[in-house]
């Protein structure tokens, strides 16, 4: 996942029992698989450059991975798919859905999910 993903346009997402996918306005391509992914942080940057301010970072194991932006179609479909990884932390979610501090929650990881 590049340290630019977050600011880059996404042209689409999409969410499916395999991964996400998101495909940049410049052609590029971001992706994880459900199998590979190693953890799930959620962003929140106050008052950011653009009108984003909050994204789903979604971590691979191969240090590969995508930022998903909170308002794209597809977040609904991510939130729904995430809430079902196993030791998803709800209560963590929430506070990070519901703040403006400038902070990074992890919601998810595969660490403690193996535990």
């Amino acid at each position: 996942m590049s340290q630019d993903s977050a600011n880059a346009q996404s042209r689409t997402v999409s969410v499916d029992d395999t991964g996400v996918r998101r495909q940049l306005a410049d052609g590029s391509e971001e992706a994880v698989t459900w199998q590979e992914l190693t953890a799930v942080v959620i962003r929140v940057i106050p008052e950011g450059l653009s009108k984003e301010d909050v994204f789903f970072m979604l971590a691979g194991a191969d240090g590969k991975g995508t930022a998903i932006p909170s308002a794209d179609p597809a977040a609904d479909a991510l939130i729904e798919r995430l809430q079902t990884l196993p030791g998803f932390n709800h209560e963590k979610f929430v506070e990070a859905m519901t703040t403006d501090a400038d902070e990074a929650y992890v919601v998810w990881s595969a660490d403690k999910a193996a535990k």
